[in-house]
């Protein structure tokens, strides 16, 4: 891939832009236990984080087939409508800072969540935000998810950014291999819910270890 300078960042929000883990694992944990299934520990339950709830559910009861994960997710949602207010998450440090500095750079702003777009606007609003983001692209608007390329693509298409033009940051594995497969640089960050060598596993050209550092990225690409 040529370096030339960017024009777009797109970001995951769980685990990168947001410190949602504990509301997560927690709605999770609370679905199976209304569900009736085994309670599967923080690091299988942290392990999903990224996948649609669908996906998410598919993998921790394989066995349970296509029913179980529809009526878990929408289990999942129910449940989250009330935690999500007794737990509600916060931005991770540097990020509403590095967000700022961005766009003060000239460059837009997207993200490209397994989510959905409803979700993610509640989220926003109760975290005191402003949607600083130009796109989003939700579980809903799109036909196959994280680690499919289609996220990042619809982005481009909207924007009129060619992939070699934008980096995708993400904190796990599959927001990795989705920029990858769309053909835009990647950065993992550190602080989410997967390990530096799990992201570089996935091809990561860049890892942080706090947003703030993605300033440095951001320069070296050009």
């Amino acid at each position: 891939m040529s370096v030339t300078a960017l024009q777009l960042v797109i970001f995951d929000f769980d685990g990168t832009l947001a410190d949602t883990c504990r509301v997560i694992v927690n709605t999770l944990q609370e679905t199976m236990r209304q569900m009736r299934l085994p309670v599967k520990d923080e690091a299988e339950c942290t392990s999903v984080i990224g996948l649609t709830l669908e996906d998410a559910f598919r993998a921790l009861f394989p066995e349970g087939g296509e029913g179980l994960a529809e009526e878990c997710a929408a289990t999942y949602r129910r449940i989250f409508e009330i935690n999500r207010k007794k737990l509600t998450p916060s931005w991770f440090p540097h990020v509403r800072e590095t967000l700022s500095w961005l766009r003060e750079q000239g460059l837009d702003v997207a993200v490209a969540t397994s989510r959905s777009s409803r979700s993610l606007h509640i989220l926003l609003a109760e975290m005191a935000e402003t949607v600083p983001f130009s796109q989003i692209v939700g579980s809903e608007d799109v036909v196959n998810h994280k680690p499919d390329a289609e996220p990042v693509m619809r982005i481009l298409s909207a924007t009129g950014v060619e992939a070699e033009n934008a980096l995708v940051v993400g904190d796990m594995p599959v927001d990795i291999l989705m920029g990858r497969n769309a053909g835009t640089h990647t950065c993992g960050v550190n602080f989410g819910n997967s390990s530096r060598e799990q992201l570089l596993e996935a091809g990561a050209d860049y890892v942080i270890d706090d947003m703030s550092e993605l300033r440095d990225v951001v320069t070296s690409i050009g």
